[in-house]
């Protein structure tokens, strides 16, 4: 066994630490979502079982994301739950056919500014969100009623004991995975989020405290493969819609996550192309069954090459934990506080936010720090869809703002022709300068415009070049001699 399997205890321990750190995102994530505790555990399963045994990234590990809480959230209340799970499948065969069409590799093309305000995005409102949840309050549908409400949210949760308790659980979660950091290193073997949850279970039921608990409904219940009405919803320009930005954003940070993945260890490169076929068949997968859209997830890769693991073994076998758990342990959910889950998202969405990356690109690139800040405002003020195209609209117009840099240079001695020189690149977006520019020249004197310097002329250039020489001649002595590109 162990010349066939040279790494299996390796990978046997490190499949225990990610499990311990994926059951309650898994059930967390669920919740937060609007969804059965159980259909979280699902994508978890799927995650290691089906995606976890492809071929891709050998050490990153799939199951529910908090990055895609908001939009699946959005989606349930959309078009109910039963059509989720078409969201799901059609995404995963989205992601099959992309990853077949060898698009994978071009997912590395999205600006880095436009991801982490994604996620800066995401991470607010998922913050907002469970704020409410930790009060054991009902939170405002949009990202900006959520933050406008906070003030009183907070006002009501002080007038009542029992929301003043749930707030206590929730906090008292949070600070345990805080300060968990600081532990010695043998005790942080254990997950910060598992101690927590554990901590505020124990607690809740040591003093008898007034706060929900998870709802178990059972693995096989909550499992409900869609229906043939919900596909009739696909001809539904919005329902197709969501479709298009599950696969797309899940697809995104699934091969960032993979980029970061490459970083931390010194094993096989992540293969893009085929990653995303995994994830697509992992989708599907996850959507015949009705549960949760999955992504690959950097708190759980990164902890499982901390922990050691050195094949793919350890993500199959975290599946298997999660499986075992989910079919011999249920009743053990209904035992975790909605409190303490809400606590252990807020952890997860406060580590979404990039503060030191914005303070770094604002002191080097402030139009990406521009970017990356208003990607994430405008996934809080509208949408996650929405606004990630805002954000990529942004980053295309500021790469051709800048590429279309070009210089005129305007020689004027005294006597004899004015000698105009441009070069570089000549776009639209720098006509108003540079016809600004000569349109003061003199028209008592020739006037000689040179674009042999430039690299590109784009039409709209061109036509108003030729037409400001038409109208200079007509009003001058010569005519404006030009010399072509």
């Amino acid at each position: 066994m162990n010349t066939r399997f040279p790494h299996l205890r390796q990978d046997v321990a490190a499949s225990v630490v990610v499990f311990l750190v994926a059951l309650p995102l898994c059930v967390g994530v669920a919740v937060a979502s609007g969804v059965p505790a159980e259909l979280g555990l699902v994508t978890g399963i799927v995650g290691g079982l089906v995606t976890g045994m492809l071929p891709g990234s050998s050490l990153q590990v799939s199951g529910p994301a908090a990055g895609l809480t908001v939009l699946v959230l959005e989606a349930v209340r959309q078009f109910g739950l039963p059509a989720l799970g078409v969201i799901v499948l059609a995404a995963g065969l989205l992601q099959l056919v992309m990853g077949a069409l060898r698009w994978g590799r071009w997912f590395r093309a999205i600006s880095t500014s436009v991801v982490e305000g994604m996620l800066a995005g995401i991470g607010l409102v998922i913050i907002a969100g469970q704020v409410y949840a930790a009060a054991g309050l009902k939170a405002p549908a949009s990202g900006l009623d959520k933050i406008a409400g906070l003030p009183g949210a907070v006002v009501d949760a002080l007038g009542s004991t029992t929301a003043l308790a749930s707030l206590a659980v929730g906090a008292g979660t949070v600070a345990v995975m805080v300060l968990w950091r600081r532990t010695p290193r043998r005790a942080r073997a254990v997950p910060g989020a598992l101690v927590a949850v554990l901590l505020a279970t124990a607690t809740s039921l040591a003093l008898s405290l007034p706060v929900a608990t998870v709802e178990v409904r059972g693995l096989l219940g909550s499992v409900q493969p869609p229906g043939a009405e919900a596909f009739g919803k696909l001809a539904d320009p919005a329902f197709a819609g969501t479709v298009l930005a599950f696969a797309l954003i899940a697809s995104a940070e699934s091969l960032f996550s993979a980029a970061a993945v490459d970083r931390l260890h010194h094993g096989p490169r992540t293969r893009y192309d085929r990653e995303l076929m995994a994830q697509g068949a992992g989708n599907t997968v996850c959507g015949l069954l009705g549960a949760l859209p999955m992504t690959a997830v950097i708190v759980r890769s990164s902890a499982n090459v901390q922990a050691g693991a050195r094949t793919k073994a350890s993500r199959v076998l975290h599946g298997v934990w999660l499986l075992l758990f989910a079919a011999l342990l249920p009743s053990v959910l209904a035992l975790i506080p909605l409190p303490a889950l809400a606590g252990v998202l807020v952890h997860a969405g406060w580590r979404l936010i990039p503060f030191r990356q914005v303070v770094s690109l604002w002191r080097t690139h402030r139009g990406e720090a521009l970017i990356l800040v208003a990607t994430a405002v405008s996934i809080v003020a509208v949408n996650m869809f929405e606004g990630v195209l805002i954000g990529l609209v942004l980053s295309v117009a500021k790469t051709a703002w800048e590429a279309s840099h070009v210089k005129l240079e305007v020689v004027d001695k005294g006597a004899g022709p004015v000698r105009a020189y441009l070069s570089g690149n000549a776009t639209f977006l720098r006509l108003p300068k540079i016809l600004d520019t000569l349109e003061a020249l003199p028209r008592d004197r020739p006037v000689e415009l040179d674009l042999s310097g430039l690299h590109h002329l784009d039409h709209a250039c061109r036509t108003a070049l030729d037409t400001w020489a038409e109208r200079h001649s007509a009003g001058g002595t010569d005519p404006v001699r030009v010399t072509a590109p």
